[in-house]
């Protein structure tokens, strides 16, 4: 099984995705499953990970329903609040859908990152791992040692570090963001996806070589088994195609990998970590 392990699905009236304005004309527009099939079926993709792009529960029980209606969506990755009081009752009532397969903590959006290291915060992260949830973590690199600081706390997690955790690579980034990932690497329930890179370069001006260094320390540092492929669709439209993204990932692999190694990194790792 082929699986694009990070996409998104929108639906502008809906009005809840705030971020999403008429300045970027490229998204300003509805998103939905016909328009990612033709990819989907070029790159021989069985189906997807259709994660949330709004913070509210109305756009994870909106995603549900697109899961309801298309076999292509094979897991669901909804939003949950932990600081709201309600997160579990929410979660218990998501987890009952077939295709909920965890939720993702968008600590992007934190004007304080250290937030995620407040003691209520802390132990709810942490009744879910004893569960052993599976949490995606949408963090800027700028914003990783707040996270290293939380997987201390929380070893156990059962954790997936969205575009290898967005390093500035438009500035040629390497240092802290490598030595973070090396410590967060540490951690064998720690996932990484290979995804969301080509709108940390330069959206205009990239080229496939920006991006190599970036995914082999990744491969280097989770090896085969914990990398997982995602297109980032349609956000990568803002600088690249769905077959560009391909492309690039594709170059950047190590000229030693074989077809075990590319089946985990484009399903089988992605079928694992969310249970499908």
């Amino acid at each position: 099984m082929r699986i694009d392990a990070h996409q998104h699905y929108w639906k502008i009236e809906r009005g809840d995705y705030g971020w999403i304005t008429p300045e970027y004309p490229v998204l300003y527009r509805d998103f939905l499953p016909a328009d990612l099939s033709p990819h989907l079926k070029a790159h021989q993709l069985d189906g997807t990970i259709l994660v949330q792009a709004a913070p509210t529960i109305e756009e994870t029980e909106f995603i549900l329903s697109l899961a309801d209606a298309d076999a292509t969506i094979l897991g669901v990755v909804g939003w949950l609040d932990l600081f709201d009081p309600a997160h579990r009752g929410h979660y218990e009532r998501f987890r009952r859908h077939p295709k909920f397969v965890g939720f993702r903590i968008m600590i992007q959006d934190m004007p304080d990152a250290s937030r995620i290291l407040e003691p209520a915060f802390v132990e709810a992260l942490r009744g879910y791992a004893d569960e052993g949830a599976t949490v995606d973590l949408l963090v800027k690199s700028s914003q990783l040692e707040p996270l290293v600081k939380l997987l201390e706390q929380v070893p156990h997690l059962r954790g997936v570090i969205d575009h290898i955790a967005k390093p500035r690579i438009r500035d040629r980034e390497i240092e802290p963001w490598l030595t973070h990932m090396r410590v967060l690497a540490g951690y064998p329930n720690l996932y990484c996806k290979l995804s969301g890179m080509v709108t940390e370069a330069d959206h205009h001006n990239w080229k496939p070589e920006d991006f190599k260094v970036y995914v082999r320390r990744v491969l280097d540092l989770f090896g085969p088994d914990r990398v997982l492929f995602g297109s980032d669709w349609p956000v990568c439209l803002l600088a690249a195609e769905y077959d560009q993204v391909m492309d690039v990932l594709l170059q950047a692999l190590p000229d030693n990998w074989g077809e075990r190694e590319r089946a985990a990194l484009f399903g089988l790792n992605a079928r694992n970590v969310y249970r499908i």
